[in-house]
């Protein structure tokens, strides 16, 4: 997932991803332990999966079809480039962590860059981080997990022209053989979204 300096980014076509701080509050919903009521008004803490196996299905070469929106939140009619190539998934370090190496390509230019997603045993969250060859930088991580549908929800913060914004990506998988990666940008707080990053991928 590319990002940083998201105009300049967004504008050269080459980083599509944002450098994002974590936001603490939604990352603690995902790895908040439930409880349930015990006889006698005690109460167990309910085991929270481990999830540091949870990409292993992306393992492999992707066909990635990507759509990115080149003015988000600007209130101006929605402009979108479209661009094709393939995402390559390798496990790191006994399958803790991982690398995606992204190139896709269109009439806008070319988008590549690699993702590494590193898995915290103790919060039980993954954070990704994202380097762009358009810029050398690797950008802070956005923290989040994937439910027991196998739906993955990750959030963090940045800005855009000045602003404060919150910064939602999503993973789901229609089957097997293909994902969903979406992500948003709100300028309220989270009280409305806009999506500007869709890719799908197909397995090879």
């Amino acid at each position: 997932m590319p990002r940083g300096g998201i105009r300049l980014a967004l504008q050269a076509m080459n980083a599509p991803f944002r450098r994002m701080l974590p936001v603490l509050a939604l990352a603690l919903v995902h790895v908040a332990q439930p409880t349930l009521a015990q006889p006698g008004g005690s109460a167990a803490a309910v085991a929270v999966p481990d999830g540091q196996r949870d990409f292993d299905w992306e393992i492999g070469t992707w066909t990635t079809r990507v759509r990115v929106l080149r003015n988000p939140l600007s209130g101006e009619a929605p402009e979108w480039a479209e661009y094709v190539g393939t995402s390559v998934v390798r496990p790191l370090l006994g399958g803790r962590a991982n690398f995606v190496e992204l190139a896709v390509a269109g009439q806008a230019g070319r988008i590549e860059g690699g993702s590494l997603r590193l898995y915290n045993p103790q919060a039980r969250q993954w954070g990704i981080h994202y380097a762009s060859l358009a810029n050398g930088t690797l950008t802070a991580p956005v923290y989040g997990g994937f439910d027991e549908q196998g739906r993955g929800a990750f959030y963090g913060s940045d800005t855009l022209d000045g602003r404060a914004i919150l910064v939602h990506f999503l993973i789901t998988r229609a089957s097997p053989n293909e994902a969903r990666f979406e992500q948003a940008f709100s300028a309220d707080g989270g009280t409305t979204w806009e999506v500007n990053w869709i890719a799908v991928d197909t397995r090879n």
